[in-house]
């Protein structure tokens, strides 16, 4: 499956801004050059071009994070489009994460100023999951180790921690249906869980009402780039297995002669000693 409906968010901006640094700093950003930016958006660049890079840095965080969540789906975060943006929430925290390296001095407020900075999608409970995850960190000081003197902070989690939690939100996703109502300000649009068995979701889940492509061929208007010559797992019986992760076109097989290390011996004291194996493994690809 792949990224469901939602509204365009900062991650679309900030992509811009990833594109822009070929080396974090190193080139000048011109706001007005970078394509895509709403008014909004545009301004914040203007008013905060010193975090710029930082954002950019944070970009590349969440793309690659958005990779390894969805390694395993037909769509695999290989592309960004204006209308996938489900992991405008993971781009987001890695933002938050970029500036965060660059405050360390007033670490009680760098998570309220990342924040308070960037928003996710109106269904995202990010901004509130990132602080329920803060924890605090000290550091002792002293001599001979003793904690004379201790040096507090309040720090963000671990950008796998945070990624974990938001696949787990995508996952169990609510489907919502549209319903139209007359109020006395006229037609109203409304929300409603289409499975009433169903727990109805809080304010904290996520929610959809479109359902994805299946991503199976390439087609820009989704941005997908297909799922030929994807490696699949022959074993699975899940999404990443090459039945499903193929659509059912079949896979090829070839052999891959790799180098490892083998037979490996401990030395006392204290180093290990490594032979050199080739192994020879089955890949499996997507037809």
């Amino acid at each position: 499956s792949g990224p469901r409906s939602s509204r365009a968010t900062l991650g679309q901006a900030s992509l811009a801004l990833g594109q822009q640094y070929t080396s974090l700093g190193s080139q000048p950003l011109l706001c007005g050059s970078i394509p895509g930016l709403v008014p909004k958006q545009l301004r914040f660049c203007r008013n905060y071009i010193e975090i710029m890079p930082s954002v950019a840095e944070g970009v590349k965080l969440g793309i690659q994070e958005c990779q390894h969540q969805f390694r395993g789906r037909r769509w695999n975060c290989t592309t960004i489009d204006d209308s996938l943006a489900i992991f405008g929430p993971v781009l987001d925290k890695g933002t938050v994460s970029g500036l965060s390296r660059r405050w360390r001095g007033n670490c009680s407020q760098e998570g309220d100023f990342g924040v308070g900075s960037f928003r996710g999608p109106a269904a995202t409970p990010l901004p509130q999951t990132i602080l329920d995850h803060m924890h605090l960190k000290c550091k002792c000081h002293g001599l001979s180790g003793s904690c004379e003197v201790k040096t507090c902070w309040w720090a963000q989690p671990d950008f796998r921690a945070i990624g974990d939690f938001l696949k787990d939100k995508y996952d169990s996703a609510s489907e919502m249906v549209v319903e139209k109502h007359r109020e006395s300000r006229g037609w109203v649009e409304t929300l409603r869980a289409k499975y009433a068995l169903f727990k109805p979701p809080t304010e904290r889940d996520l929610v959809y009402y479109e359902n994805s492509p299946n991503f199976c061929e390439p087609n820009p208007e989704t941005g997908s780039f297909g799922t030929r010559d994807r490696t699949c797992n022959v074993t699975s019986h899940g999404i990443d297995g090459c039945d499903l992760l193929c659509c059912g076109r079949g896979h090829n097989t070839r052999t891959e002669k790799r180098k490892e290390k083998c037979h490996c011996i401990f030395h006392w004291c204290c180093y290990v000693s490594c032979q050199e194996c080739i192994r020879i493994y089955d890949v499996h690809t997507c037809k």
